[in-house]
């Protein structure tokens, strides 16, 4: 037997012009409610001025705002809807609105409107209860919750799961970066990837993609594998990290560990192209993009050698890394051409955007060292992927927790949709 709730009481109509009536219906899902309740309010001429949905674990929460221009019709109407859901074997509830509310709903509709992303391999209560507290003491309203991932399964090892969330808000934010600095700040703190974006016209229509290579697309810094194999990979890793950090110049520091490789075979870059480790979520992430018409391009301060590679395998459509002089076999110790240092990434991607004629805040920009930061912040959505301490606090939006294909999720991207794209 079904319950039925309404507090709606009719009122003297003789004067009134029209009224806006919300109704709610819960229950158990079933085909056809949506159908049956909408003929019975097109019966009496009602008009739709809003609708939503959601279905969680076979439970509806079906919304509908309508105007009724002949109130004195809508006594009828409601007794038949209430008919119409009791047979259905679902609760209704009908919240009549002023003339003033409804129209203080249509202003705040003019609000500025942000999406906030959580990405994690789970998501406790407590990451949800921390950042919608940020939420509400910004006033702003959360009109949707919709989870992007697919169902987690349990059985599946932690290391394998992953789970996202995205939140639609709405509000005047005088303090942005405030709300920025204090969700990375529980980022940190719980272990969750959580994106902050403006929800316009840019967020749905991204279109090229700049990728550092090293440590962001493969999982290892080349020149460190190639330090290994010359003797001297203590000496260069030390002066890598120390680059990565912003502690030192990146051109100079790149000079000093290619001139240690003096005299390595250059065979070498077979053997390290062979055992490549490419980061995982590569894959996913840069198939479904190709199919979307995206354009994908690796600026890095790495070596050629490997984003020729990559190029070829990933269907990248721009390269721009460094290339090691080789004589008679060998490396010489020395590079040709300019270095691919932090400018020169920034430089690159307005070029590229220039090319293709896409505006900067269409840009997805990814990198993991300090060379990376000027490129981050001249793209519409810079990401610092499992990056360093400095680079993480100085970005946007960051990815420590999953994959590159969490990027797919900063951009709106749900797993049922993906399994289609990436076939």
């Amino acid at each position: 037997m079904s319950i039925i709730f309404s507090n709606f009481a009719p009122q003297n109509c003789i004067d009134m012009q029209r009224e806006f009536i919300l109704i709610n219906i819960l229950g158990f899902d079933k085909p056809g409610v949506t159908s049956a309740v909408t003929e019975v309010l097109g019966k009496y001429g009602a008009f739709i001025q809003d609708i939503g949905q959601s279905n969680l674990h076979h439970q509806l929460n079906l919304s509908i705002l309508i105007r009724v221009d002949d109130p004195t019709q809508s006594g009828d109407m409601i007794k038949e809807v209430l008919f119409c859901c009791s047979k259905l074997e679902m609760i209704v509830r009908f919240t009549p609105l002023s003339e003033e509310e409804y129209a203080a709903w249509v202003g705040r509709q003019e609000q500025e409107r942000y999406v906030i992303t959580l990405v994690a391999r789970e998501i406790k209560a407590s990451h949800i209860a921390r950042v919608t507290a940020l939420v509400a003491s910004r006033q702003l309203n959360i009109d949707n919750i919709l989870r992007l991932s697919e169902r987690p399964s349990v059985e599946l090892p932690v290391e394998k799961r992953r789970a996202c969330i995205e939140f639609w808000l709405r509000g005047n934010l005088p303090d942005r970066e405030n709300l920025q600095k204090e969700l990375l700040e529980v980022s940190r703190e719980e272990e969750i990837d959580i994106s902050f974006q403006r929800d316009d016209v840019f967020r749905r229509n991204r279109r090229l993609i700049c990728v550092d290579m090293d440590s962001t697309f493969i999982q290892t810094e080349v020149i460190d594998e190639l330090a290994m194999r010359a003797g001297v990979g203590d000496e260069v890793k030390a002066i890598t990290l120390s680059a990565m950090r912003g502690e030192i110049d990146f051109k100079e520091s790149f000079t000093r560990r290619v001139a240690l490789l003096k005299g390595l075979d250059a065979s070498v870059q077979q053997d390290i192209i062979d055992h490549l480790p490419i980061t995982e979520g590569a894959d996913k992430l840069f198939g479904v993009l190709k199919k979307c018409g995206y354009k994908i391009a690796i600026l890095s301060g790495g070596f050629t050698f490997v984003g020729k590679y990559l190029q070829e395998r990933f269907g990248v459509d721009y390269l721009y890394a460094n290339t090691l002089e080789v004589q008679d076999g060998k490396f010489t110790g020395r590079y040709i051409g300019d270095v691919v240092d932090a400018k020169r990434k920034a430089e690159l991607l307005e070029l590229i955007a220039q090319v293709e004629h896409i505006d900067l805040a269409q840009v997805i920009a990814v990198g993991d060292g300090a060379n990376d930061l000027n490129m981050l912040s001249k793209a519409g959505l810079g990401i610092a992927f499992h990056a360093k301490p400095k680079v993480k606090e100085s970005a946007q939006q960051a990815i420590s927790t999953i994959g590159l294909d969490g990027i797919l999720y900063f951009l709106g991207f749900k797993d049922s949709f993906l399994k289609e794209t990436h076939e």
